[in-house]
């Protein structure tokens, strides 16, 4: 985060750092970060999250009705894996108003799941530290939310009619990227040599493609080389990587990676900042990893 986001200057804002030293619960992160927060209100963004469209809006409407909090909601097929919200419907448009929220229920009475994005007042940090442990040791964020419900202090929920991406497994990844390279317009600024560029594809400053084919919807970082491959759509390469004499598609490369002389596609991959994928052509033939913790490698 500090590498990405630095002092904030570059994107006109200010940015302090409060770090968490355990994984004790959102609603501990909330009371870390209290001296910092004061009484002021506050968005809570988990980093793991997409939203479409941004929370401009829900931020206005934060500020517009002045709720205690604020939650976004959403209806999903898998409910018991998620923060869940039981409403009671208002009549006319409302969504109602929020009877129960339950972490990771076994048996959910509704599929609406917690989005991880909050908006609170300074009231939530005395419901922080009313609340106990859960069973996996974590003061959750969820039961500090049911203590302003059980309070008589508003929570007004808001349902999420866009897209929404909790990007926790590869799968979802893949999807978030998919659905953001599906918003982006055509902008090639980079050097083609002998290769073509079909489709919504965005190719940095910098970039060269040599003898190579690009289908969107695609993006090619800044400085990254790519030689006799072909790349295909819904894939993200960062900057500074250099893909040759290889094909990759629907495919996610963070800044500095290689993949060289690869004999089949790549895909459906993510692969983190300076990794190197490289077939070698010696004998006898063998597979050589370094694989770092909770990774997965298919081979066919």
């Amino acid at each position: 985060m500090r590498e990405a986001v630095g002092d904030g200057s570059r994107f006109g804002v200010g940015v302090e750092y409060v770090v968490q030293d355990e994984p004790l619960g959102l609603a501990h992160a909330v009371l870390t970060a209290e001296g910092f927060l004061g009484s002021d209100p506050f968005v809570m963004y988990l980093g793991d999250n997409l939203l479409q469209g941004g929370i401009t809006d829900l931020v206005e409407a934060f500020r517009r009705h002045e709720p205690d909090a604020l939650i976004l909601l959403t209806p999903v097929p898998d409910p018991e894996n998620y923060g869940v919200a039981e409403l009671q419907r208002a009549d006319g448009d409302g969504a109602g108003h929020v009877v129960r929220l339950v972490e990771k229920p076994s048996t959910p009475r509704s599929d609406l799941a917690l989005v991880g994005v909050y908006m609170f007042t300074g009231v939530i940090h005395e419901a922080a530290r009313a609340i106990r442990p859960s069973a996996r040791g974590e003061l959750e964020i969820t039961d500090a939310i049911q203590h302003l419900v059980d309070g008589g202090l508003r929570v007004e929920p808001h349902i999420v009619r866009g897209w929404w991406k909790d990007t926790g497994r590869l799968a979802d990844m893949l999807e978030a990227n998919r659905l953001v390279l599906d918003t982006m317009d055509r902008r090639v600024e980079g050097t083609l040599e002998d290769s073509q560029a079909d489709g919504r594809v965005v190719i940095e400053p910098g970039a060269t493609l040599v003898r190579a084919t690009v289908r969107g919807p695609t993006i090619i970082g800044a400085r990254t080389r790519i030689v006799d491959a072909h790349v295909g759509p819904y894939t993200a390469i960062a900057e500074d990587c250099l893909i040759e004499h290889s094909e990759l598609d629907h495919s996610i490369l963070l800044a500095g990676c290689s993949v060289r002389h690869l004999d089949r596609r790549l895909e459906s991959s993510l692969l983190g900042r300076n990794v190197k994928v490289d077939r070698e052509p010696r004998q006898p033939r063998a597979y050589r990893f370094m694989v770092g913790d909770n990774s997965e490698i298919a081979i066919p």
